[in-house]
């Protein structure tokens, strides 16, 4: 059974030590103390509050879509030739980069400032553990 610090889960949800501490003071999250005497959450409560806690923003932006993957997001950046475009936009925390036509920009009026949503659908999506 994995066993996280508070800072350690305070870094995987993207909140503060404080934060996840109010958490486990309300009940919303339980936590032991280890051989050390620090407190510490069990990997499998901090992950079940973690799905609980990522609920997609609320936007009007899109359609109807099998990719389960949304991200709306702001466009920071358009570099385009010719042919193909880079469109790179922030996501909450995230940074999504898509290569495509410089049609669809066009088409899309995609420029810094757009409001867009980053559908992502993939076949292969590499998963690694962490070392220690």
């Amino acid at each position: 059974m994995a066993l996280l610090r508070i800072k350690e889960a305070a870094d995987l949800l993207g909140v503060s030590d404080d934060t996840v501490r109010r958490w486990i003071d309300s009940g919303a999250l339980s936590a032991s103390k280890d051989s050390a005497g620090r407190l510490v959450i069990e990997g499998r409560e901090l992950a079940a509050l973690a799905v609980e806690q990522a609920r997609t923003p609320h936007t009007e932006v899109g359609s109807a879509s099998s990719a389960r993957n949304r991200f709306p997001g702001l466009v920071t950046r358009v570099v385009s030739d010719k042919v193909m475009a880079q469109v790179e936009m922030q996501c909450g925390p995230f940074t999504v980069v898509s290569l495509m036509s410089s049609e669809a920009v066009r088409e899309l009026g995609l420029e810094p400032g757009s409001v867009a949503l980053a559908s992502v659908k993939a076949t292969t999506v590499v998963v690694e553990r962490a070392a220690g």
